[in-house]
């Protein structure tokens, strides 16, 4: 059964940091030939695309986090990261990590999604 298990979101202050985890199980094929991205949505929102990486390592970023987030993964570990620094109030919400065979980049349309952790940053 494929998986994908977030964890690492809290509750900080404006200006702190978290490392968000990604960790993929039961996938058909090895973790590193699949596409990665994390998503953000807050209540009342779309679903955002804040970052993605490809099967080289290559990363793409929304323009509102770049210089503050970092994606990465490890094949090794089947686990995909996200580091996010300078945390701001419009960073609260639930992140979700996705996987899929097609470079989807930004665009919601991962075949597999986690059930997300929650991010809320207070001022």
């Amino acid at each position: 059964q494929v998986q994908l298990v977030e964890s690492g979101g809290g509750s900080v202050q404006s200006g702190g940091s978290l490392r968000l985890s990604c960790a993929a199980s039961g996938f058909p094929y090895s973790i590193s030939t699949y596409y990665m991205g994390w998503f953000r949505q807050a209540p009342g929102n779309e679903r955002e695309g804040v970052a993605a990486i490809d099967t080289a390592g290559e990363s793409t970023y929304a323009d509102s986090v770049k210089g503050r987030f970092t994606i990465s993964r490890d094949n090794a570990k089947n686990t995909v990261y996200l580091q996010i620094n300078n945390l701001e109030p419009d960073d609260t919400a639930m992140y979700f990590c996705a996987a899929g065979r097609v470079n989807w980049q930004l665009l919601p349309r991962y075949n597999y999604w986690g059930q997300g952790t929650q991010v809320t940053v207070s001022s």
